[in-house]
């Protein structure tokens, strides 16, 4: 099966350019990656968005080995993210060669700082739960964030990495983050669907230079209502009346809502169907009247909540 159109491509900073619809691999079930990306390959995604923390970046790379030997796509067509965990803050090039030795890669698209929060080191590549004894996360007080950033920045010199970015970053830290960056962060991969917009940062993101990729565009989904208890907004009348007025799926609806204010979509899914129906949203347009009805369900409800297992709540 040839593979179709490859999603519009959205410019960085950087001077790279990111795929504007690209698949998240987060609990993604180890023996379905093989499938599941080569599928998607197939429909036309091209970018994947990865992490240490989601323990099957080796899974990941057997995948892209295969799509490389195949002739199925070629290294220069794809755009790899993949995230440092926090216990790695004091050891971020040593993280990313062990993430790249994983994906089977000689370089990175894109390598995201994946909280903002620097953790007891519990070795490299690990991502076991830094909580003490407390209850609470065992937060390392001796690493800033400027110091994680510059470590950042030198794995842009070293060529391993081509555009260093921050994820779940609030304005406050963001605009920390540009004052003291020698290299700007090209993106800022936050949650952010229907019932929790963040506008503010998302503008402000914007403003800066800074892409704003959503990393749960579909809000409380299947998978998430499973994972943190959420209320969907694929359930909301709005979206359900005006998905049937676009002749879509509410899923298809919200993705083409977060592309139309110009951010990144990665949705998730450990269905092949679903990676079909969630690549068919570039052929029709929402109506700014429309993308207003939308804008009017924000509810702020945040559905990925670490709080419910770090025992601390970041964005406090």
């Amino acid at each position: 099966m040839a593979a179709k159109g490859a999603a519009p491509a959205v410019a960085l900073s950087s001077g790279h350019r990111m795929p504007a619809v690209g698949l998240g691999v987060w609990r993604m079930e180890k023996p379905a990656i093989r499938t599941l990306i080569l599928s998607a390959l197939r429909i036309g995604y091209r970018h994947l968005d990865c992490a240490a923390d989601y323990q099957n970046e080796a899974e990941v790379g057997d995948a892209l080995a295969e799509a490389f030997q195949t002739g199925l796509v070629k290294r220069e067509d794809l755009f790899i993210t993949t995230k440092l965990w926090n216990s790695d803050h004091g050891h971020v090039i040593e993280a990313c060669k062990d993430s790249l030795k994983k994906l089977q890669l000689d370089y990175l698209d894109l390598y995201l700082v994946h909280f903002p929060v620097a953790t007891r080191h519990t070795g490299v590549g690990t991502t076991s739960s830094a909580l003490g004894d407390d209850g609470v996360l065992d937060i390392d007080t001796t690493i800033s964030l400027e110091t994680t950033w510059h470590a950042m920045e030198e794995l842009v010199s070293m060529g391993l990495v081509r555009s260093i970015g921050i994820s779940n970053y609030d304005i406050f830290l963001t605009r920390d983050c540009l004052a003291y960056a020698k290299i700007k962060p090209a993106v800022n991969q936050i949650e952010t669907h229907p019932y929790f917009q963040r506008d503010s940062l998302v503008k402000f993101c914007q403003k800066h230079g800074i892409c704003v990729t959503a990393h749960t565009p579909l809000g409380g989904s299947t998978a998430n209502t499973e994972w943190f208890g959420s209320v969907s907004c694929l359930d909301d009348p709005v979206i359900k009346s005006l998905a049937e007025k676009y002749g879509k799926t509410p899923a298809q609806l919200v993705l083409r809502w977060g592309l139309q204010r110009n951010t990144v979509v990665i949705p998730k899914t450990s269905k092949v169907e679903r990676l079909q129906e969630n690549f068919e949203v570039f052929d029709f347009e929402i109506s700014s009247e429309d993308m207003e009805k939308i804008k009017a369900i924000d509810r702020n409800y945040r559905t990925n909540q670490p709080a419910k297992f770090w025992g601390i709540d970041l964005y406090a």
